[in-house]
């Protein structure tokens, strides 16, 4: 597969600075109105084709866009792994990119999506996609450690930078066993997420070895990219909601919530 990203690294692609006015109130104990600077996160829109045919359009962070494509045909079901894309081109505002699948794969299996309703709470959309879907199958049983997830807890403890500086972004920690290997941030936790999963086969790893930790809450499709993908435990500082918990444990998945460094709460453990 063949990357070629000439999206230019702009002074604007993930956060500018404005000016935030504090009014006299309560909180200010009686002084004056005063302006203070913040950095603000940037949102990013990126149109991502598929053999010419508009497919997604995402809104998201301006980082670590190749992986994020990746991630996503990959929960979406377009590909199995990296060996299935020919390339993928990302124009230099990186406002589009285009992705050759391999040639035993173009033109097959794909519909006009008949719901173009926001995919997220920031909005994606999905304009074109693949027939019969990957189909959810459940976990295969594996051994995790509590303290793997105490890891991930505190690097997310550490913070991100992008976070640091705007406080505006979701993030999400990619661990293979004890080792935290990758942190991606993205204004959408899901974008995050999938940022991990394209990391992950970027560099081959294996999947069903892989813990992802995000900082978000937990709705079923969350749960469904992580099923999807073939991983099979999920944290979060967040909460899960009640259907989140009925998936994960219909599919085995292991399911850990309100996880900090020194206590995690796990809504469904499949090692049992």
């Amino acid at each position: 597969m063949q990357i070629n990203d000439r999206m230019e690294q702009l002074h604007n692609a993930v956060s500018q600075t404005y000016t935030a006015v504090e009014p006299d109130g309560p909180g200010n104990c009686g002084k004056q109105e005063r302006g203070r600077s913040r950095e603000i996160v940037c949102e990013h829109f990126l149109d991502v084709y598929v053999d010419e045919q508009l497919t997604f359009r995402l809104t998201c962070t301006a980082t670590h866009l190749p992986e994020l494509i990746l991630g996503r045909l990959f929960t979406e079901g377009w590909i199995e792994s990296v060996r299935d894309v020919e390339s993928i081109t990302i124009c230099e505002s990186g406002r589009s990119a285009r992705v050759f699948l391999q040639e035993n794969l173009r033109g097959s299996d794909r519909q006009i999506a008949t719901d173009r309703e926001a995919s997220c709470c920031i909005g994606n959309l999905t304009f074109l996609e693949k027939n019969g879907k990957r189909q959810l199958r459940e976990l295969p049983g594996t051994e995790w450690q509590n303290a793997w997830v105490f890891t991930l807890a505190e690097e997310f403890a550490g913070d991100c930078e992008l976070h640091r500086q705007t406080g505006g972004t979701h993030s999400c920690y990619l661990g293979v066993r004890d080792k935290c290997v990758c942190r991606m941030e993205d204004i959408g936790r899901h974008n995050a997420l999938d940022k991990c999963i394209g990391y992950a086969l970027l560099k081959q790893l294996e999947l069903s070895e892989c813990i992802l930790f995000t900082t978000g809450r937990v709705p079923t499709d969350m749960v469904q990219k992580v099923i999807a993908a073939g991983i099979p435990v999920l944290a979060s500082k967040a909460v899960p909601t009640d259907q989140a918990i009925e998936l994960a444990k219909k599919y085995r998945l292991n399911l850990i919530c309100r996880a900090w460094p020194d206590r995690i709460e796990i809504y469904h453990d499949a090692r049992k």
